[in-house]
């Protein structure tokens, strides 16, 4: 298995990380247990076939997939030569992408045309083109620099609270965001989830797991 990433600093407002994974024929059958990462992810896989395992569902996916956030494990599975080439998004990226409730997309892999076909026909040619990925990847920066995102008052303040718990590392409650922010305890719930696809004591306490999984790593490391 070969996982690249590459430089999103030309839209770090929206990507937190372009990647391009693949297996080659001594890596399969292979399969894979991938926790939540508190992120959404956009991804066209270029060929072969991966499949993932909810609880015990098995979906195939196939062609430009999205993911909603994931509030526990999966399986990950392939059992063919196969690659693909993403993005993982900043928490609020997807809805400002597809003015799209993204709570319904929880613990959802799915193809990104039954969502929101005018987004999927736009972008998929990037996808598509037979480029070498840092092409693709170059392609992509200029498209979300230029793709025009759903944002307002309630956008701006949930990416108040996405900076005050990575700020806290998590370390935080509900209560501490709203002393920070003029909002309501409502709305923030009610915002937060239809933004960022999870409620904010969710987010934060997948925050805190995963950046005490990080520091785990490193240490084994």
């Amino acid at each position: 298995m070969k996982l690249d990433f590459f430089d999103t600093s030309a839209v770090g407002h929206l990507i937190e990380e372009y990647f391009h994974l693949s297996f080659k024929e001594e890596d399969i059958p292979l399969t894979s247990r991938v926790l939540p990462i508190g992120l959404t992810h956009l991804f066209y896989i270029r060929n072969g076939s991966q499949k993932v395992i909810v609880d015990t569902i098995k979906s195939s996916m196939k062609g430009l997939m999205v993911t909603g956030q994931y509030s526990r494990s999966y399986k990950f599975y392939t059992n063919s030569i196969t690659s693909s080439i993403g993005v993982s998004l900043h928490p609020t990226a997807l809805y400002k992408l597809l003015n799209t409730d993204i709570s319904k997309l929880e613990n959802t892999h799915i193809n990104l045309n039954t969502i929101h076909p005018e987004f999927y026909n736009r972008i998929l040619p990037l996808f598509k083109a037979n480029q070498c990925p840092k092409i693709i990847i170059k392609n992509l920066n200029i498209f979300f620099s230029n793709t025009p995102l759903t944002t307002d008052t309630n956008t701006n303040k949930i990416d108040e609270a996405i900076n005050i718990i990575r700020d806290k590392d998590g370390i935080l409650g509900v209560t501490d965001i709203l002393d920070r922010i003029d909002i309501s305890q409502k709305t923030l719930e009610t915002q937060f989830k239809k933004i960022v696809g999870l409620t904010p004591g969710k987010y934060i306490r997948l925050y805190k797991f995963i950046k005490v999984m990080r520091q785990y790593e490193k240490q084994e490391t």
